[in-house]
């Protein structure tokens, strides 16, 4: 599956049934640390040693997870990458199934979950940290369009246009080689927008930030249909020189911030529609059950598992079947908006009969 997209691979994995012998899902940070060692080798090889240890010798189950750690063991071996800052594997060779994805995002940390299908939480919840989106940094002659996802440039494309030279004239010439200036970046607003919304209809963004100055960017808004209007996120300041990572760093920042403002007003809306009988669940039963009639829109959970009612498995059966059924998750970060109601609710498609 490695051509496919990082939420692709998690929809594919969600709906994997339950496997007769053990799965480990292993996550692990393999970034650096302040003394330039990595710690996931160590932390796996405990890990697993103990985790096997638990089933009998000579059964299907110890033999499948042996030759799973084996298999684990020449893969960080032979095919880890080196710019890798995360690595999620998902193993049972009795099941033939061996999934690597590896990461320019590390996980917060390391972790391995043995259980009958894959443990998906954590690559949830990376995946709508570091959501796809499309990044335009622009000037009056030149603009740079990225599509941004899991910590990585996916994509970019250039545009260039005619420069304008700065003219000391007076009078009815100087007027004219005004308004010719004013067409020039008139023209070239117009073509960024077309580029823009090309990309982003290609590439099915819902996203977009715009980093540019304070004589194109209005003529960029005006120019903007509609559907990229109610796309954009924040309009930020960047050189049209910065590189590639610091625009990355500059327009996350933007995404996370513009999430943080409207957590509130959706768990404000959500806990609303509840109580109004409108198209809104909340609490974890009734969640999971519209989840598995596949009810729900978006499921809206606490971003820390551990902090809602029945803790980190139950927010995993929660997330897994979401994905299965083509639900959107919203984490909440703010542990305090969703405790009133356990921690979790769901806007709905429909309400039941």
């Amino acid at each position: 599956m490695d051509d496919l997209r990082l939420s692709d691979r998690i929809d594919a994995l969600a709906r994997l049934e339950p496997t007769s012998l053990p799965l480990l899902s292993v996550y692990l940070n393999t970034e650096t640390n302040e003394v330039g060692r990595t710690t996931h080798e160590t932390f796996l090889r405990k890990e697993l040693r103990q985790r096997v240890g638990t089933f009998a010798e000579r059964s299907p189950d110890r033999e499948s997870l042996d030759r799973d750690c084996e298999r684990i063991e020449q893969y960080l071996a032979d095919e880890l990458k080196p710019s890798a800052r995360g690595l999620a594997l998902f193993a049972c060779s009795g099941a033939d199934l061996f999934e690597a994805i590896q990461l320019q995002v590390p996980f917060n940390e390391n972790r391995l979950v043995v259980s009958d299908r894959p443990h998906l939480y954590p690559l949830v919840r990376l995946d709508e940290e570091h959501p796809r989106y499309a990044a335009l940094v622009v000037d009056t002659n030149a603009a740079r369009i990225f599509v941004f996802g899991t910590g990585q440039t996916l994509d970019s494309v250039e545009v260039r246009n005619r420069k304008t030279r700065h003219t000391q004239v007076g009078g009815w010439s100087q007027a004219r080689f005004q308004r010719h200036v004013e067409n020039i970046h008139l023209h070239h607003a117009k073509e960024v927008v077309d580029r823009l919304e090309q990309i982003v209809a290609a590439e099915g963004i819902e996203h977009v930030v715009i980093a540019g100055d304070e004589v194109i960017v209005p003529l960029l808004k005006e120019q903007l249909p509609e559907q990229l209007r109610a796309k954009l996120i924040d309009v930020v300041r960047l050189d049209i020189r910065s590189p590639a990572h610091e625009v990355l760093a500059s327009t996350l920042d933007a995404m996370r911030r513009k999430d943080e403002e409207t957590d509130e007003a959706v768990v404000r809306d959500l806990i609303g529609d509840y109580r109004a009988g409108g198209l809104a669940l909340v609490g974890t039963e009734p969640v999971r059950a519209a989840l598995e009639r596949g009810q729900v829109d978006t499921l809206v959970i606490a971003a820390a598992a551990e902090r809602m009612e029945g803790g980190d498995d139950t927010a995993n059966q929660l997330v897994t079947l979401a994905r299965q059924t083509s639900a959107a998750v919203r984490f909440i970060e703010n542990q305090n908006l969703l405790a009133s109601v356990g921690g979790v609710g769901a806007s709905l498609r429909y309400l039941s009969t």
